[in-house]
């Protein structure tokens, strides 16, 4: 299956039974970013959270629950 990225419109090949693609098919609300996108954009979060100035709110179960 060909996706493209979000991001910098580049185009992969994905296995097409893989659950990756499955997701993609079925919820087209679903968005395919690729490996060197996810990494940048993890190391940048990463080094924001280090600094102490960028909060990531994470959600607990209790939250969710009571939702």
């Amino acid at each position: 299956m060909r996706v493209k990225c979000v991001i910098c419109d580049e185009f992969s090949e994905i296995p097409d039974f893989s659950p990756l693609a499955k997701k993609l098919r079925n919820r087209p609300i679903h968005t395919f970013m690729c490996e060197t996108c996810h990494d940048r954009i993890s190391e940048k979060t990463h080094e924001r959270l280090k600094t102490g100035k960028f909060r990531f709110i994470r959600h607990t179960s209790l939250q969710q629950d009571n939702f």
